[in-house]
């Protein structure tokens, strides 16, 4: 395997194995913290972003989705890189270029060129964290014994699937004194990680293989082309000719995509990992609860904002919940993976975050945080008992391919799904909202052309406090909306019910999905092309 550690006599005899190990586990946190937390920090901070730079709802979901998109776009070519280049050596470069887009980020100007300032810097923040992430895990698995390297792994994907919890709390805080800060706040985590990456000595090793261009080209393009069809379908239309364009256009680039890589000596993405059931399955999983994890803090926050006409600070809290039993429930996850294997983790969180989410869509009408918690926790539970053990179980089940290119793999399919579903629910949340206030304002007196074209856009200012929003004076529009501030937010509120049952659609299809393991365990692992060994499991 490239990166294989000394031998644990050598580590012993030079003394520098523990501490080494200590230090690189460490940075590599620090590292991809950043990109965890970014998932979820913008989300507090939209509506603040939104009022202050004059961006429309769908370019704010763009300003959130660029960076998923980028993330699964370009991660497999950052596993390669890794492979290639040396996983040190991609790990800071990735650091570097993800930090400098983040203060770019937080000197967007104001004006007309605002949003495409943000959407172009979170692209590349989004290619600094593809670059940085497979290296980071590389870097983990390369300095770990065998005999320890599960309990690093189960660390690793543990936390940092936990930080995406510092998202909302950190951004509700740094949101109340500026936006901007929410970028700002990567710098000094960047240069702890840096100088502990200096400092962990940690050794590097390449692999001498042909980059396939081609293939991150057709893997970025049709990933890139299909998001867009799906992100723009509430703007074109779901019948425009555009939208289905996209959409089948991006598709099909991904099955030549395919083709391409089964034919090439060196591919970006070695297919044969499929050949492993547990993997696929494992893979699937994962798409269909990441539809759900990453959307759910930029919903839920908004929601929270508009509907319940709170702060970003009491946004962050409403998240709090969700991520209260994230984290009681990873631990549970944990110990299941080690003690079980990865299927009785993922079916106790799929069917569990199935219901949670359910369960919290029935209570958003109400208005009321203290309806909602419960839910929302156990919608958090779900999520925490399967993450970790299916990412866990998926990297180490790989055949004959290295970590980087693993990794690869199911970064790129959680963050590619994270982006469909960004832009699947902002879809239906467009179209819904519209829909409803179209319908209240009709009741108010408006005729219908005009009650759909002022819907759409309230439902594209609505960022807080509709009742702002409206324009003053006494004209027919501005009468119907004066006083409408409660109606519109149970419109809002409404809208999101739909994407939360979308939500717990998708982990119930993750449910039907885990059923599918074969229920095997990865005992032990000597590197990564030779055979693992698998234990029974009990479902």
């Amino acid at each position: 395997m490239a990166g294989t550690p000394p031998p644990p006599e050598t580590a012993r005899a030079t003394g520098e194995g523990a501490p080494r190990q200590t230090l690189a586990l460490t940075a590599m946190l620090f590292a991809v913290s950043m990109t965890f937390i970014d998932q979820t920090i913008v989300s507090i901070a939209a509506p603040s972003i939104t009022d202050e730079l004059g961006l429309s709802a769908s370019g704010m979901q763009w300003v959130v989705n660029a960076y998923l998109l980028s993330l699964a776009a370009f991660f497999a070519l950052g596993g390669r890189l890794s492979d290639l280049l040396g996983h040190r050596r991609m790990m800071l470069i990735g650091t570097l270029v993800f930090v400098i887009s983040s203060v770019l980020c937080g000197c967007v100007p104001s004006g007309g060129f605002a949003q495409t300032w943000l959407i172009v810097f979170r692209t590349t923040q989004g290619l600094g964290a593809a670059l940085m992430f497979p290296a980071a895990l590389a870097i983990v698995i390369a300095v770990f014994p065998v005999d320890r390297r599960g309990r690093a792994l189960a660390l690793f994907f543990g936390l940092s699937g936990a930080l995406t919890a510092v998202g909302p709390l950190l951004g509700g805080w740094l949101t109340q004194w500026t936006w901007r800060a929410i970028f700002w706040v990567n710098v000094p985590v960047a240069v702890v990680a840096i100088v502990l990456t200096v400092m962990a000595r940690i050794p590097e090793k390449r692999r001498a293989e042909r980059l396939d261009m081609v293939g991150a080209v057709l893997v970025a393009a049709g990933m890139a082309l299909s998001v867009l069809g799906f992100q723009q379908a509430a703007a074109w239309g779901w019948s425009s000719v555009a939208t289905w364009a996209c959409i089948v256009g991006g598709l099909a680039i991904l099955v030549v995509f395919y083709g391409y890589e089964r034919r090439t000596t060196h591919p970006l993405i070695n297919f044969d990992v499929f050949r492993d059931r547990a993997f696929t399955i494992d893979s699937l999983v994962l798409f269909f609860a990441m539809l759900a994890f990453v959307p759910v803090f930029f919903f839920a926050s908004v929601y929270a904002q508009v509907s319940l006409s709170a702060s970003p600070n009491q946004a962050a809290l409403f998240l709090l919940y969700f991520f209260i039993g994230f984290g009681i429930a990873s631990q549970w996850g944990g110990k299941i993976l080690d003690k079980r294997g990865a299927r009785p983790a993922m079916k106790i969180g799929c069917a569990l975050g199935a219901v949670g989410f359910y369960l919290w869509a029935q209570e958003m009408t109400d208005l009321s945080i203290h309806d909602q918690w419960p839910y929302a926790a156990m919608a958090g539970a779900g999520i925490g008992f399967l993450l970790a053990p299916a990412s866990t179980d998926a990297v180490n089940r790989s055949i004959n391919a290295s970590y980087g290119e693993v990794t690869g793999i199911t970064q790129t399919i959680r963050n590619y799904s994270a982006a469909i579903g960004m832009a699947v629910f902002g879809t239906v949340l467009t179209h819904v909202t519209t829909s409803r206030i179209t319908t209240t304002l009709e009741q108010r007196g408006l005729p219908p052309t005009e009650a759909e074209s002022t819907a759409r856009q309230v439902g594209e200012a609505v960022t807080g406090h509709p009742d702002g929003k409206g324009p003053s004076g006494d004209g027919p529009v501005a009468q119907a909306l004066q006083g409408a501030g409660d109606a519109i937010r149970m419109d809002f509120a409404e809208a999101n019910q739909w994407v939360f049952y979308g939500m717990a659609i998708a982990l119930a299809v993750a449910f039907v999905c885990s059923l599918a393991h074969p229920g095997t365990r990865v005992t032990a692992r000597q590197d990564m092309d030779s055979p693992v060994r698998e234990a029974p499991s009990r479902s």
